[in-house]
């Protein structure tokens, strides 16, 4: 297992040794359901044994759980077929079939899984442990023994195994931190987390060298710690992607506390208390609440000459908003004690007051398949009627059209669940060919 301690994800390092994904797409497939089986009771003393055929197995699941160890999608970068085990067939003297071994799937804390076609939510992993089943196996299919009556005492057909359930998903990671890192490129936030933590992050003097958050742990003077992210530099623009603006922003939306860098110095030419309103209204238009989350001032490179009128004009400007502004330097470790202290002190009165104390999670929208269980389609093509649908494909795969029973059973199925009425609506007549995957009938009234 992985210790977050000093654990930098950048899939820029040479390395190799981590490479930070938050973002996957996969294609789940959940088992199929194993075939009722036919079978009769052979005793040696019962020349006409009954119906003994067992039902199939139910198909495996898919289900993902948080893992704490992880904090990347890496996992699947390079597979993204997963298929869980279809049921056994039943088998003979009532024996039911095993069902499907279920495939468990871990995934970091703080993994949405978004369905690909509609973009819905349908699942939000947060907690320890937390589990969900996103893809459901399908139901085992009926031995010949349910389909013995009065008049049908020997019943030569079973059904089949449904078919799982199958989905294409995005799996996006939204980092959980205490606190977040956020500001311009090249503001010295990277640098700020070597220093205050074991984290090792790419560093250099220029722009976007971070292109993956980075993460570590914070342990102040007095014993308290907290998990800080270096959320990659945002630029204007942000909130409509610009820059994978999009990619950065999420990582900021679990966060309970924002540390704003801001270069005092301005150095490059910028104005910090213009790039203090430039990031927050990339926040705000990203996602109001974002906007709204405590934040505090880093006032940083207190070391170059000249950074006291940008910082007067600063903590005059951010004090009518009652933002706390510390002057710092990454690069010296001046005034950084002062600020990790306030921060920590600030996250405890979050806590005791119960605001961003539990992780907002998405609202997850309830998965169902587009279809019905008995949902099929009619249609004409060529002169011949077609008939299709999953329950229809189970039912001509389960009957036998060489036994009478189950062609009657067939037809009773196809008549009560509505499919002859519709052939007829459509216009077929007698003598007319109906086909039904792959197997042509010619109708007859």
């Amino acid at each position: 297992m992985l210790n977050v301690v000093g654990m930098v994800y950048d899939n820029c390092r040479e390395k190799g040794d981590y490479m930070f994904i938050d973002k996957a797409k996969i294609h789940l497939k959940a088992g199929k359901g194993g075939d009722g089986a036919v079978a009769f009771r052979r005793e040696i003393y019962v020349p006409a044994g009954g119906p003994a055929g067992g039902d199939g197995g139910k198909g495996g699941d898919i289900i993902f759980q948080v893992d704490e160890g992880m904090r990347t999608l890496m996992d699947f970068r390079y597979k993204k077929h997963y298929n869980a085990d279809n049921g056994e067939n039943g088998k003979g003297k009532n024996m039911y079939g095993k069902d499907g071994a279920d495939l468990l799937l871990k995934v970091p804390p703080g993994t949405v899984i978004r369905e690909e076609t509609t973009g819905h939510i349908i699942a939000d992993l947060i907690g320890h442990n937390d589990t969900v089943v996103v893809v459901r196996g399908g139901k085992g299919g009926k031995g010949n023994t349910h389909f013995k009556t009065s008049t049908r005492q020997a019943p030569r057909f079973a059904t089949a195994g449904e078919h799982g359930q199958e989905l294409t998903v995005i799996l996006e990671l939204k980092l959980i931190a205490d606190v977040g890192l956020i500001g311009f490129p090249n503001v010295g936030k990277s640098t700020l987390l070597s220093v205050v933590t074991s984290a090792r992050p790419k560093i250099a003097n220029y722009h976007f060298t971070t292109l993956t958050p980075n993460l570590g742990i914070v342990q102040t003077k007095h014993g308290d710690s907290f998990v800080l992210a270096d959320i990659p530099g945002l630029i204007e623009g942000a909130h409509e992607g610009a820059g994978l603006g999009h990619e950065f922003l999420r990582h900021t939306e679990r966060t309970k506390l924002l540390i704003h860098v801001l270069d005092i110095s301005g150095t490059e030419g910028r104005d910090p208390l213009e790039d203090f309103e430039k990031i927050n209204t990339e926040l705000r238009l990203y996602n109001e609440e974002l906007a709204k989350k405590p934040q505090v001032v880093a006032a940083n490179k207190i070391d170059i000459p000249g950074w006291q009128v940008n910082f007067e004009k600063i903590k005059s400007a951010l004090k009518k908003q009652k933002v706390e502004v510390f002057s710092i330097s990454a690069v010296t470790g001046q005034g950084l004690d002062e600020l990790l202290n306030y921060v920590s002190k600030r996250l405890k009165e979050l806590e005791a007051s119960h605001k961003e104390t539990v992780v907002k999670k998405e609202k997850v929208y309830k998965y169902e398949e587009p279809e019905d269980k008995y949902y099929f389609t009619v249609y004409k093509k060529d002169d011949v009627y077609i008939v299709e649908g999953k329950f229809i494909e189970r039912l001509i795969n389960s009957t036998n059209f060489d036994e009478i029973d189950s062609l009657g059973y067939f037809q009773k199925v196809l008549e009560n669940r509505g499919v002859i009425d519709r052939l007829k609506e459509l216009g077929m007549s007698e003598g007319d060919t109906v086909r039904i995957y792959g197997v042509e009938f010619e109708h007859f009234e």
